[in-house]
């Protein structure tokens, strides 16, 4: 079966970890079908003809799947603009047709790809499936006209693949209808695992925040929180690994808490070291505001480490009592609480059962044969 994922997130030479958990999905259905990538609707002003279409060579980003991309040329008018960018991706298929063979099937990411999707997916007469991830939903920060060319494309899409029920749910409070199936992010298990010998076993609690530093992160209020607590006979370290618009107030947060020689900021760091850091911590922490599903909360999990989240949009979903706590957000009262509560009962938690568990929700065979699945019921 030769299925093409479409995307406007993808790894790029500028940004290498853009849209990974996007591949992550292609890698899971390889094991099934035959994955082709087009990462497209990349607008650029620069290049000579409208459009051009270019394999990606580089194999750290392709990570062995062929992958594709289509650019078109930017026009100050809007509509020509909108035309170039779906000539762009039918010539894209087009070419991908004689190379690859003709697609079976369409699955393409977030609403924004919908439109070029559908349009491509109705004229080769193939069906097209949408996974939606963006927190904008939950953030509300789409337009009036966005939210109803939202309900246009997933009433027409045959299937819709939120990463959460707690984001189709919000779908569902915008009024959007279509036919919904939860399917979770890919965790990479190669990357991220349990690994005994690694355990941490001193008097001091390491805990990991794999975060930007942004707002909406809620990173103040774990700062917060961590203020409030003390532990017998126990001292602590928070790890935070991640950059954003915000670091320097974050930074100063920090100091003006008199927390600075128990806070770390690593800024960006690689896939295999934030894994690293994940099977040496005790606890992860993530005090978001806004989420769809969180994959480093998954990937902590993965990684045996139990965990501290809020109530966020997507982790509460999969988070259990054995693997961690659940509080509401932008509490730092409620933070302090249940990280207190953690430390009593470290050596209670099961990590090797906490990261059996991850892989068999999150591991690439098992979201891989549940898509799989589901093309075959589409598939034409």
């Amino acid at each position: 079966m030769n299925v093409l994922f479409f995307t406007p997130w993808y790894p790029t030479k500028e940004h290498r970890y853009g849209g990974v958990f996007v591949r992550e999905y292609a890698k899971a259905v390889q094991k099934y079908c035959n994955v082709t990538v087009l990462h497209c609707g990349i607008g650029d002003r620069t290049i000579a003809n409208w459009w051009a279409f270019v394999q990606e060579n580089d194999k750290e980003l392709n990570d062995g799947i062929p992958s594709y991309r289509v650019l078109y040329r930017r026009s100050r008018i809007k509509g020509v603009s909108f035309l170039r960018y779906i000539g762009s991706v039918y010539r894209a298929i087009s070419e991908l047709s004689k190379e690859r063979g003709r697609p079976d099937l369409i699955h393409a990411h977030v609403y924004s790809s919908g439109w070029a999707a559908l349009l491509t997916g109705k004229i080769l007469g193939i069906p097209v499936v949408i996974s939606e991830h963006f927190s904008g939903f939950a953030r509300g920060v789409l337009s009036r006209r966005q939210i109803y060319e939202v309900r246009l494309i997933f009433r027409m899409a045959d299937t819709v693949l939120p990463v959460s029920q707690a984001l189709q749910k919000t779908l569902q409070e915008h009024k959007v209808k279509a036919a919904f199936q939860v399917v979770p992010n890919v965790i990479n298990t190669d990357l991220f695992y349990y690994l005994p010998s690694q355990s941490p076993s001193n008097n001091t609690v390491r805990l990991l925040a794999v975060s930007s530093l942004v707002a909406h992160k809620g990173l103040t209020y774990l700062f917060q929180g961590l203020k409030r607590v003390s532990w017998k006979n126990r001292v602590w370290h928070l790890d935070v690994v991640g950059d954003g618009p915000e670091a320097e107030q974050h930074f100063q947060m920090v100091k003006e808490l008199d927390l600075s020689c128990n806070v770390t900021f690593h800024g960006q760091m690689l896939k295999h070291e934030v894994a690293q850091m994940m099977r040496t911590a005790d606890i992860f922490v993530l005090p978001s505001l806004f989420e769809t599903f969180s994959v480093v909360t998954a990937e902590a999990l993965a990684s045996g480490l139990p965990v501290l989240v809020t109530r966020c949009g997507g982790p509460e979903g999969f988070v259990t009592a054995r693997a961690g706590v659940v509080v509401a957000p932008g509490d730092a009262g409620a933070i302090a609480d249940a990280l207190t509560k953690m430390v009593e009962r470290l050596p209670s938690y099961d990590r090797a059962a906490i990261a059996r568990g991850a892989k068999e929700r999150f591991g690439s065979e098992s979201v891989g044969a549940l898509l799989y699945g589901l093309y075959t019921k589409l598939e034409k």
